[in-house]
């Protein structure tokens, strides 16, 4: 089983990293299946919209739900997001040589998003990289039995993690 996650100290940082590292991937011919997230800062605001790209050719999928200025609780919508998840599990039944998966976020957390493509790309012997989070981490591990490697949020040491073996 070859897992990792990567978690970046600032925020949308983790994105950033992945997503460069999904096109040097690319670039190297690798197939990639998973998703890559893009925040887009609103403007007068502190939230951002977020929005993730099926790899390998998309299409971008908005995840972020906007509730109001007033509003306190989650803006993910669940509704995308299980639509850019049946995506991945099709480009992985497609065959890959990497999952990457932006986030294992609350959904993940609660067993749910893309827990079970993980499951599938590990069960195919697929290497698996995951963006973490510190509210979901003691998750991320516990569901990996804590096999899961942590590998700096440098596109280097990304790099050399998918391309070890």
């Amino acid at each position: 089983m070859k897992i990792a996650y990567t978690l970046g100290p600032g925020r949308g940082e983790t994105n950033l990293v992945l997503g460069t590292l999904a096109e040097k991937l690319r670039q190297r011919g690798l197939r990639l299946c998973g998703t890559v997230q893009t925040d887009t800062e609103r403007e007068n605001e502190d939230v951002c919209d977020m929005d993730v790209s099926v790899l390998p050719d998309g299409p971008t999928i908005r995840i972020s739900q906007t509730l109001g200025p007033e509003s306190r609780g989650c803006r993910l919508d669940p509704a995308a997001l299980e639509t850019a998840v049946s995506m991945t599990e099709k480009e992985l039944a497609k065959g890959a040589d990497l999952l990457i998966v932006n986030k294992f976020g609350k959904h993940e957390a609660d067993g749910r998003g893309f827990r079970t493509v993980i499951a599938a790309a590990l069960e195919q012997d697929v290497p698996v990289l995951v963006g973490a989070n510190t509210l979901n981490l003691s998750a991320l591990n516990s569901f990996c039995d804590d096999q899961a490697e942590e590998v700096p949020a440098d596109v280097d040491a990304l790099l050399a993690w998918v391309l070890k073996d």
